[in-house]
């Protein structure tokens, strides 16, 4: 944690969605104490004083510090590789501005998802910008396994699933899963008697099926439009059904490749305040072009787009303030592109304490220059 008493000023605030010109804000013991605008934190007191707009110019932003409730790796490492590779690739993304992030991994055997699972657990003990595990797999629909290898996916069986939570040790934050397979339904309700939050993904279902999904207590659409059938004027499938449903969040994949920036727009108009960027990135984040891995598929990347050798697009090299500036690009309002990185994947999985700058929020910050580059990046409390 970083415990400096800190004020910062001169910024365009924005948070939750709208937008406060000239403001300040005053840190201590890494949460939010003070706000206002103006020239009042001329009277407080703080170790470092942090003028925003010498720092990132004129039009400087400050914001939230951006939550990832999905990603593989970054900095050329995976997740799967152990504790220093999960810390290679937070270190990568927090210089993008991703102060916490849910560490995702792809499908493997449940034995050794059960062991990763463990050192996740034993990594968020010490680690606060680790904020558990999400499991995109084994559980997926075969049909659309995307990156995931075939032969490790796996029916939602009870005891399969009380097995992953269990590994967990309380630190699963969240599953994706196909909700039409054998015990799909049963396996929502068992996740989300232990507190996971249920993502339907990968999956084969149509509008009907992920309706009843979401009414047995799935929250989630896992990287909409990927992985899942179309929307359709007649048959408008998972993503109909989720932009319908006010209950539910959208993962979105806001890099320009795994949706198209106009698509991307039509969601925030579809579903306002329940857009959530992900970055679904593996380990060529932060790294250059090649192969690598992506648990145990080879992937090429080539102009920073990662594929399998069929053409399967195999996550991605995305950073969450690149899926800003993609989406503000796209015509979707700069507060409300930040609300889809801070406050609305907070609120996914429960937490009211990340996402904001009010009082008494974590001190999680990010300020940018007006062309939304990250300038400098502060981590609250654990």
């Amino acid at each position: 944690m970083d415990d400096v008493t800190r004020i910062i000023h001169s910024a365009r605030l924005l948070d939750g969605g709208t937008e406060t010109p000239d403001a300040w804000i005053r840190t201590e013991a890494g949460r939010v104490a003070a706000s206002g605008t103006g020239d009042g934190w001329r009277t407080l007191t703080a170790d470092e004083v942090v003028d925003a707009r010498g720092l990132a110019g004129d039009g400087a932003v400050l914001t939230p510090g951006f939550v990832d409730l999905h990603g593989h790796g970054g900095g050329g490492r995976a997740h799967e590789e152990g504790v220093e590779a999960i810390r290679i690739a937070r270190a990568t993304h927090r210089a993008h501005g991703t102060t916490r992030a849910v560490i995702s991994l792809v499908a493997g055997s449940p034995d050794d998802l059960a062991t990763r699972l463990g050192t996740i657990a034993d990594l968020a003990e010490t680690d606060g910008s680790v904020l558990g595990a999400h499991l995109e797999g084994p559980f997926l629909d075969p049909g659309h396994h995307g990156a995931h290898d075939p032969a490790l996916l796996l029916d939602p069986t009870t005891e399969r699933v009380a097995g992953l939570i269990e590994a967990a040790r309380g630190s699963l934050v969240q599953v994706t899963l196909a909700p039409e397979l054998p015990g799909g339904q049963e396996a929502i309700a068992q996740f989300t008697a232990a507190g996971v939050v249920v993502a339907v993904g990968h999956t084969d279902a149509d509008v009907e099926a992920t309706r009843k999904a979401f009414d047995a207590g799935a929250t989630l659409l896992t990287h909409a439009f990927n992985a899942m059938p179309g929307l359709h004027h007649r048959a408008p499938g998972p993503v109909g059904a989720a932009t319908g449903d006010p209950r539910v969040i959208i993962e979105v994949i806001a890099d320009g490749v795994h949706v198209h920036p106009d698509v991307i727009r039509m969601l925030f108009a579809a579903a306002p305040g329940r857009i959530a960027f992900v970055t679904d990135a593996m380990a060529a984040a932060g790294a250059s072009d090649g192969t690598y891995l992506l648990g145990s598929l080879e992937v090429t990347v080539e102009a920073g787009v990662a594929r399998l050798p069929d053409g399967t697009i195999a996550g991605s090299t995305l950073t969450q303030d690149a899926a800003l500036r993609t989406a503000v690009a796209a015509g979707v309002s700069v507060p409300d592109a930040v609300a889809a990185l801070t406050r609305t994947p907070a609120h996914a999985i429960g937490r009211s304490d990340l996402g904001s700058l009010a009082v008494g929020a974590v001190a999680d910050a990010v300020i940018l220059g007006a062309n939304l580059q990250v300038r400098r990046v502060f981590t609250g409390a654990a």
